[in-house]
């Protein structure tokens, strides 16, 4: 689960967002906007050892993949990769920390962002792509979007892709509807309106919102999790925090790899 390829991957990432001066692995905030004029001194080129910073990894736009659903809950069941996705909100620390567990176990996720958070944390959207993940939708303000119309769950969707548009390039790899597990028909046509041909649900709920303790986490998760799942777990609690190393290393002993979404599908 660990080749040198991939773990040599996540170090160019982790690299590469550090010499960005975006959010490292605990969560820093963004830093303040430069004066104008004043330009920050830096060593001459010739100086030893000196390379320009790489450039920011590039935000993949949303895909359609060619029989799956509108709403798709799990991937292909005869390849032994899994898909962990997070949905984006909470303490920044909590979420890198938790971003730094995956790469240091090799293991990619996908981060559902709620826009809101980002329009705290901007630098978070960086942060996960730099680290390899999928960057997706989470809406705006995370409320009840099946309880709306189709216009309103639009503007709640293109709120949030905007955010992602702005910080990223694109409008994010994924769609997933706040507060409820499934897209009704009119949260389906705004998504596909806002540009995302499918919405992703899950087929393995790790309750980790419900704070059971870690061990209860992985429980749900390993109880159920089989080639092809798509787990669903969230940033802002501390016992995903405990439970990810725990839940990381068993999928581990189980011969499955932990990918993104776009990975698991392709």
């Amino acid at each position: 689960m660990k080749p040198t390829d991939r773990r040599g991957a996540l170090r160019a990432g982790a690299a590469a967002a550090l010499a960005g001066a975006l959010a490292t692995a605990c969560g820093t905030e963004p830093r303040p906007a430069p004066v104008a004029g004043h330009h920050p001194a830096s060593a001459p080129a010739s100086a030893a050892g000196h390379h320009p910073a790489p450039a920011p990894v590039a935000a993949p736009a949303p895909r359609r993949f060619p029989g799956q659903p509108d709403e798709i809950t799990h991937g292909p069941r005869d390849r032994p990769r899994v898909a962990l996705t997070f949905h984006g909100q909470g303490d920044p620390a909590l979420a890198g920390r938790l971003l730094a567990q995956a790469e240091k176990a090799g293991a990619r996720v996908t981060v559902l962002a709620v826009g809101g958070w980002l329009d705290e944390h901007p630098d978070m959207a960086r942060r996960v792509l730099d680290g390899g993940h999928d960057l997706g939708n989470h809406t705006q303000h995370h409320i009840d979007v099946n309880a709306m119309t189709e216009d309103a769950a639009l503007a709640e969707i293109e709120a949030c892709a905007a955010r992602l548009r702005r910080l990223t390039g694109s409008v994010g790899t994924w769609f997933r509807p706040s507060r409820t597990p499934h897209a009704g028909p009119a949260v389906l046509r705004a998504a596909r309106r806002a540009g995302y041909p499918h919405v992703l649900s899950y087929d393995v709920d790790s309750l980790d919102y419900t704070s059971p303790g870690a061990a209860a986490v992985v429980r749900n998760v390993t109880g159920t999790v089989r080639a092809g799942s798509v787990v669903s777990l969230h940033f802002g609690y501390p016992d995903t925090a405990v439970a990810l190393p725990l839940l990381l290393a068993e999928l581990d002993r189980r011969g499955l790899s932990a990918v993104t979404t776009t990975e698991l599908l392709s």
